[in-house]
């Protein structure tokens, strides 16, 4: 083993009070790296996560992204702004400072990446190398900060691109799952679905996600430098599947299914950025999608995979819907693969 391989890793992460930006960095830190991350209130964020090395700073500010990132391996770009908002505005400057940053130090990005930057003549069969033809604003955006981020990797950088389905899953809470199909800190008394019978649609269960990139990371030396990696995750192939894995998590087979209110979503999009972005993505409602994952299989050998049951009852949990803990006791139906 070389030194270089006995020194300790170390990551930055950009995001790491969200979603995935926390599952990467916890899993990371599981496995002896040094985590470090950037926050605007570095010391609130410390009292939630103390095994992190929390530096004081934004996302906006390249010198302060530059600063942070000063001896790390890896960068995690996992910031958004909130509740969709002004992300015409600070978006792309946000990624510019990690793409700095990285090519200031040497690090790797890795980018949790999403399929807003396709247009429905990519469906119903996603490839990491489709065209990317988006027809809304967020997609556009999206389809910038790959472009970006593949200049960077032809200057030198090594970039990992992970693309998944809708993220479910604890601590996740910008996605369908706790915005649309269940009400978070509420008993669960029904089921708002977004779309209809006879639709796939492709789901990732967060914890999953972020073992896959994880995974990935550790096999950087492997990838090429623009590496671009699809998840399977969970498929609903006919639009019941998560429906029913719901049911069964709270041991209730005739909990009543309501149609997701698209009218109220329309009227009030004017006035709500979050409204406005989730209208933008209703066709992911209407169309089946599917993702295959042969490239990712072709690395790692398999694709790390929670069974549904097991993954929705943690979810439920995790956003104050069921506080039931028993183990599940009926059969599990067959997993949506």
């Amino acid at each position: 083993m070389t030194e270089s391989e006995k020194r300790t890793k170390s990551v930055l992460v950009l995001g790491a009070t969200g979603g995935i930006g926390s599952a990467v960095a916890r899993g990371l830190n599981k496995r002896g790296w040094q985590v470090r991350a950037l926050n605007r209130n570095a010391g609130k964020a410390a009292q939630t996560e103390p095994a992190f090395d929390w530096r004081q700073g934004d996302a906006m500010n390249a010198r302060e992204v530059r600063a942070a990132a000063e001896g790390v391996d890896l960068i995690v770009h996992a910031v958004n702004p909130p509740g969709y908002r002004n992300w015409g505005t600070l978006v792309l400057p946000m990624l510019d400072s990690t793409i700095a940053a990285a090519k200031a130090t040497g690090a790797s990005i890795l980018l949790p990446g999403t399929i807003y930057n396709f247009g429905r003549d990519a469906f119903p069969v996603l490839t990491e190398d489709a065209p990317q033809n988006p027809d809304t604003d967020k997609g556009r955006i999206r389809k910038e900060m790959e472009l970006r981020l593949k200049q960077a990797s032809e200057a030198g950088v090594r970039v990992i691109i992970v693309r998944a389905g809708d993220f479910f899953g604890p601590g996740a809470a910008n996605n369908w799952f706790s915005q649309g199909l269940v009400k978070p800190g509420k008993p669960l008394t029904a089921i708002s679905y977004p779309g209809r019978e006879g639709i796939a649609h492709q789901w990732a269960y967060l914890p999953d996600v972020a073992e896959t990139m994880i995974r990935l990371v550790e096999s950087k030396d492997q990838l090429p430098r623009f590496a671009v990696y699809h998840m399977r995750g969970f498929l609903d192939r006919n639009g019941t599947g998560m429906i029913e894995a719901i049911r069964r998590a709270v041991g209730k087979p005739a909990l009543p299914v309501r149609a997701f209110p698209w009218w109220l979503i329309t009227l009030a999009s004017p006035f709500m950025p979050l409204f406005r972005e989730l209208r933008e993505m209703r066709h992911l409602w209407r169309e089946p999608l599917r993702m295959p994952n042969e490239r990712l299989l072709a690395v790692l050998g398999e694709e790390p995979h929670t069974p549904i049951d097991e993954a929705v009852a943690t979810t439920l949990r995790g956003l104050g819907c069921w506080d039931n803990r028993q183990a599940i006791t009926r059969p599990q139906a067959i997993a949506m693969r």
